[in-house]
């Protein structure tokens, strides 16, 4: 009997047996149909010749005899009985019928003798053993597929356990995982049909384990970033408060006082706007013409580099790239990346947006010309600040969150052409709708 398990509704292993086992009984009951009716087509074929051949050699005879009144004939022969009839009424051509009599059944053949008197040699020959046979025939084919619908049952039994243990085996892998146990999944011993899967299980591993290390550094550097201020502030004050001071020295402790609390409602601000972006992640994709997007917010960003006393140059290609995203998160990352060019880049110097597309996706990136970076470090990582410039050090930090909630990978590297960095956005050929 099969387990509950095994019949669930959503089960697979019950669809694929349900369909392996329909398939194989229709091929069966086809093969057989065919099988018997080819049969039972061979030996009336057998019959009908050997009718024939009888009929032949009776009209043979008759022809050649002058002896003989044909219309007395009756022969008798075995398994047969030969004779001689007029029928105005049958085609001039050999033609049979069949008729039952004292139940049995018979078969007889009409051999045209002389078409002008409408006179045939007629054959019949009794065809109950055959017919018995063909029974016989019949019903043993039923009991063979009988047993070989059994055995099939059996066998997709068996086969469809075969197929689900790489599934098995990666569930039973898969529910040991927790964030403080993150490997890799074996795909070595995978077939090679689960091979991708396996592979997009390590990568969707990886990307886990990035964003928990993040989020545990991002919760002690919130904790750190708020507190230190906070100390800083607090003992300023009473160190101001521990005698009478000028009051230059009170407005003073004051401003200091104000400016920290300035820094944190940024440093908030930029928490909260991790809490964003986590929503913009349940936004829906839409088809979005990326070329006309890019262009549209490049003109805001030439605006902002003017006022910087920058330039900044779009060499947008192709004329026009459809893609299905979600373009608040994707500007998240485009804004992040053009705004850090333009702070690092000096004055007089040019930021560049370019955009081209490659067989496997499409690419843009934002060139500046400014000292470069240390690629030996982590640029994405939290409260991570790099460089001579302010800041709270969130920025990349959000631009990789968004990135993996698109689907896109991001990075940056030191040109290779001049001085300054190139950051990259790479979407896959998986979001594309069109391309013209």
């Amino acid at each position: 009997m099969l387990s509950k398990k095994i019949l669930t509704k959503n089960s697979i292993r019950n669809k694929f047996i349900l369909q392996l086992v329909v398939a194989s009984v229709a091929l069966i009951v086809i093969f057989s149909t065919i099988l018997f009716n080819y049969i039972k087509i061979s030996i009336y074929e057998d019959i009908a010749g050997d009718l024939q051949q009888t009929a032949r050699f009776f009209s043979s005879s008759l022809r050649n005899s002058n002896d003989i009144d044909i219309f007395r004939i009756d022969q008798n022969i075995p398994n047969a009985k030969v004779s001689v009839t007029v029928r105005p009424d049958l085609p001039k051509k050999i033609s049979y019928e069949q008729f039952e009599r004292y139940g049995r059944h018979f078969i007889k053949l009409y051999y045209p003798l002389n078409p002008k008197n409408f006179t045939f040699v007629s054959v019949v020959k009794d065809i109950s053993s055959t017919d018995v046979l063909l029974q016989k025939i019949l019903k043993n084919i039923f009991i063979i597929n009988l047993i070989t619908m059994v055995f099939i049952i059996f066998y997709a039994l068996f086969l469809s356990q075969i197929l689900l243990n790489p599934i098995r085996a990666l569930s039973n892998r898969l529910s040991r995982l927790n964030e403080n146990f993150l490997e890799h999944i074996d795909i070595d011993d995978l077939p090679s049909e689960f091979m991708p899967l396996g592979q997009s299980i390590n990568r969707l591993i990886d990307r886990i384990k990035t964003f928990v290390k993040y989020q545990k550094e991002l919760f002690i550097g919130i904790a750190h970033e708020l507190k230190t201020p906070l100390a800083v502030m607090k003992t300023k004050n009473e160190v101001t408060l521990i005698k009478q001071r000028e009051p230059d020295r009170y407005i003073e402790a004051l401003k200091l006082s104000n400016k920290t609390i300035d820094d944190m409602n940024k440093m908030i601000s930029n928490i909260l706007e991790i809490g964003r972006q986590e929503g913009a992640q349940f936004e829906k994709p839409t088809e979005v013409d990326l070329v006309a997007f890019i262009k549209e917010h490049a003109n805001n960003f030439k605006l902002l580099a003017k006022n910087e006393k920058k330039e900044l140059e779009i060499n947008l290609k192709p004329e026009s790239y459809v893609v299905k995203t979600q373009t608040t998160l994707l500007l998240h990352i485009l804004q992040n990346f053009v705004q850090n060019a333009i702070k690092f880049t000096p004055e007089g110097k040019r930021v560049t947006i370019k955009t081209y597309n490659k067989d496997n996706g499409f690419i843009i990136e934002v060139i500046d010309e400014g000292d470069g970076i240390d690629e030996s470090k982590d640029l994405f990582a939290p409260f991570k600040r790099f460089g001579k410039k302010s800041g709270t050090g969130l920025g990349l930090f959000l631009a990789k969150g968004a990135a993996d909630a698109i689907g896109a990978t991001i990075e940056i590297k030191n040109r290779k052409d001049a001085k300054g960095a190139k950051a990259t956005i790479f979407l896959p050929f998986v979001n594309f709708c069109e391309i013209v």
